[in-house]
């Protein structure tokens, strides 16, 4: 009986330690899992700022961009406004200039240029 008391206990002993084994193993996948989710959260964490930070400038070169397009626009504005005033200015002068009555004023402008004109005034 003692023989098969010391095995009774034995087999005892050995799913005690199995189970502390075990006990441990769960332990260590516990810590090694949280560990896990921690790296994983700072990681998120990260992306998410970098995102963040991405889009800020996004949205920093997106307003920059509207502002350059506003200036340009009123520089379009302006400039079109000048071309307008000019058109009718020299409309205006147009029946007062004595080169625009000359025979030659309906050639090509190339006849225009300046040693060209020397040459018709002879």
């Amino acid at each position: 009986m003692s023989v098969s008391g010391f095995s009774c206990q034995s087999q005892q002993n050995n799913i005690s330690t199995n189970q502390l084994c075990e006990g441990w193993e769960c332990l260590e996948d516990e810590g090694r899992r949280m560990k896990r989710r921690e790296k994983n959260r700072v990681a998120a964490q990260k992306s998410r700022k970098r995102q963040t930070q991405r889009a800020d400038l996004l949205h920093e070169a997106c307003e920059l961009l509207e502002q350059r397009n506003r200036k340009l626009r009123r520089e379009v504005d302006s400039l079109s406004e000048e071309q307008h005033l000019l058109t009718e200015a020299l409309r205006a002068h147009e029946p007062f200039c004595p080169i625009m009555h000359c025979s030659f004023a309906s050639s090509t402008s190339s006849t225009l240029q300046p040693e060209n004109m020397a040459a018709r005034s002879v």
